[in-house]
């Protein structure tokens, strides 16, 4: 493995490579990024490379701005000149050689899967940058694909689903188009290894929501809870939601059966507005307190990121909710400073109240010039 290859949102190059510096000093060592402004994706080189330690580091700082991330190598040209990529050449062969000299070498502890003689994927992600130059690209990846597919099943390389000897849980085979003919390839897995393609879940716009903030929080509860959403958001639980207005994030809740109080001066619309699981009360949601403790709290408010960041750090001391989902509106500059600072917000009144809490920061596809966040008491 030579490269550590990691979309990003647009813009968010530098906190992205800010993101895989971290792990990389966790995992004892330094990388080289290459990160061009607005390209989408952060290709790190690291000064050595231990596929044991990599994945523990990324336990140990996990990434903020990093949507997906994969190990392998490149950039590969897949042709020796211009002139033999102009057209439509194949691509087919020079992505099947490169794939199978990958596979051959992708037998590193928590890198590859040894499974028959060689390591065997359960997928393959066709992949571009997340940018209108990546999306030109996306019908060059749906074209190859099948064929490529094909190649790697009959190479042994993909595994097939109802093979029952293929284990439930196989890492991920990737193809990055940085253009048409220069790709990097890679592999990632669980935990490490986003479950969806470049980081994207596949949400679409609920009917009956009253806006599309709404997918935030769909996609922050599938991020930070995944298969533990059915416990952890369950009918019958209360929350309450800060800054709740048009109903959007309490429309969220509300699907799941949850009785929840909106906090905003605002008014709510649509459906949730004369939900009867809604109470809806006009006042301030930086100084509302609820009476009794509640299950969780949610908060969309546009503040300075610090103030809501102690906020929620008070509502969890204070016990006012046991768990907690936010977003903090970054600024302009120094986006990954206070990002860190906010993190430190939080850790420290906590600690101070000596909680045991888990906090996790994520800039989620459906964010903006923001993060997503969690905080769920512990122990």
């Amino acid at each position: 493995m030579s490269v550590v290859v990691a979309h990003c949102r647009a813009g968010f190059e530098p906190e992205a490579a800010a993101d895989l510096a971290a792990v990389a000093a966790a995992a004892g060592t330094t990388v080289e990024v290459d990160a061009p402004p607005g390209r989408g994706y952060v290709v790190a080189t690291p000064r050595t490379f231990d596929a044991q330690r990599w994945p523990r580091a990324l336990d140990a700082a996990p990434p903020v701005f990093v949507r997906s991330l994969f190990f392998g190598t490149g950039p590969h040209a897949l042709f020796a000149d211009d002139t033999a990529a102009r057209g439509r050449p194949d691509r087919v062969a020079p992505l099947a050689a490169l794939l199978a000299a990958f596979r051959r070498d992708c037998r590193q502890p928590g890198i590859g899967v040894r499974h028959r003689a060689a390591a065997v994927f359960g997928e393959l992600r066709m992949e571009t940058a997340d940018t209108n130059d990546g999306k030109e690209l996306s019908g060059l990846c749906r074209r190859l694909e099948l064929p490529l597919a094909g190649e790697l099943l009959a190479d042994g390389a993909l595994a097939e689903h109802d093979d029952a000897d293929t284990p439930t849980v196989l890492p991920a085979l990737h193809v990055l188009f940085a253009h048409g003919a220069e790709v990097c390839i890679g592999v990632s897995a669980p935990p490490w290894g986003s479950r969806w393609a470049m980081g994207i879940p596949r949400l679409r716009m609920p009917r009956g929501a009253p806006s599309r903030s709404t997918l935030k929080l769909a996609e922050a509860i599938q991020a930070f809870l995944g298969d533990q959403a059915g416990d952890l958001l369950r009918g019958g639980m209360k929350a309450v939601d800060l800054g709740a207005a048009p109903g959007g994030w309490t429309w969220q809740l509300v699907q799941r059966g949850l009785r929840v109080t909106a906090v905003d001066n605002g008014p709510l619309k649509g459906e949730v507005a004369e939900d009867p699981l809604v109470t809806h009360l006009r006042v301030d949601g930086l100084t509302y307190v609820p009476r009794r403790p509640v299950d969780w709290m949610v908060c969309d408010i546009v503040d300075q990121p610090s103030r809501i960041a102690a906020l929620v750090a008070r509502w969890i001391a204070e016990g006012h909710a046991r768990g907690t989902i936010f977003n903090l509106k970054l600024p302009m500059k120094k986006r990954y400073d206070e990002m860190l600072r906010c993190r430190a917000i939080i850790d420290d009144a906590l600690a101070r109240s000596r909680l045991r809490h888990r906090l996790q920061l994520r800039q989620l596809y459906h964010d903006r010039e923001e993060v997503t966040g969690i905080v769920l008491r512990t122990g």
